[in-house]
């Protein structure tokens, strides 16, 4: 059984995702998130009224659950963030796709490959990881190469 579910009302296969995240989360807890597609307007309002920059971003993320980066995920641990399916709900990340071509452009790389890469960082960042101090930086990059190159994804994708 898949651990992780990633709900997404747009069209994109998210199971390498989901299934590469699965094998990488410790405990029992079965997980969702959820991953939203929006135009350059619309990720600049959640930008400016969540962060305070009014500046179009690629990619949001709204992590649910506080303080489990690195731990194993109980179900029991969190009866009260279940969503509809009964899984722990990890939060929302938020993809510009407009933003994800100019980069995939910019990078020399292909959309689908920049998408699997702004989804596996909002994930991570869900997960507890973040990039403000460099050793973080280099522990969340670590995290998210493994995913992306498990995926076929890689940065020669």
């Amino acid at each position: 059984m898949t651990k992780l579910k990633i709900g997404c009302e747009e069209e994109f296969d998210l199971s390498p995702v989901e299934e590469a995240f699965s094998r990488r989360i410790a405990g029992d807890a079965l997980l969702s998130a959820e991953l939203v597609f929006t135009d350059e307007e619309g990720i600049r309002a959640l930008n400016a009224r969540e962060r305070g920059k009014d500046a179009v971003t690629d990619v949001l993320s709204f992590p649910n659950l506080d303080g489990i980066c690195k731990k194993p995920l109980m179900q029991a641990d969190y009866p009260f963030d279940t969503d509809e399916e009964g899984r722990v709900f990890l939060g929302s990340v938020v993809i510009c796709r407009a933003r994800a071509a100019e980069q995939a452009e910019e990078y020399g790389h292909s959309l689908r490959r920049e998408l699997y890469y702004l989804t596996v960082h909002g994930l991570c960042h869900l997960l507890g990881y973040d990039h403000e101090r460099e050793e973080d930086k280099k522990e969340m990059r670590e995290q998210e190469e493994a995913v992306l190159s498990e995926i076929g994804a890689g940065r020669d994708a």
